[in-house]
């Protein structure tokens, strides 16, 4: 969009982060995983790979959206 002012890497990286800590603490709540369990599942899932996509533009949406999809993937073995 033109006049819209856009995010450099290090705050994508910022707002990437956030999302991961958020989604691990709530794995920690729901599931009761432990902090390497909880870490263990976000970077190897599905989710984060796509996390890491800039063209999702997941990264621009909410972790409790983020963690939705996640815990969607846990259940049913992929995002979406």
């Amino acid at each position: 969009m033109e006049g819209q002012t856009k995010l450099s890497a290090g705050q994508i990286g910022i707002l990437i982060n956030a999302r991961i800590k958020d989604m691990a603490m709530w794995l920690m709540e729901d599931f009761k995983y432990s902090l390497e369990e909880a870490l263990d599942c976000v970077y190897n899932s599905e989710l984060f790979e796509k996390l890491q996509d800039l063209e999702t533009g997941l990264y621009y949406q909410s972790s409790g959206y983020n963690y939705e999809l996640l815990k969607e993937e846990i259940k049913y073995g992929k995002v979406g």
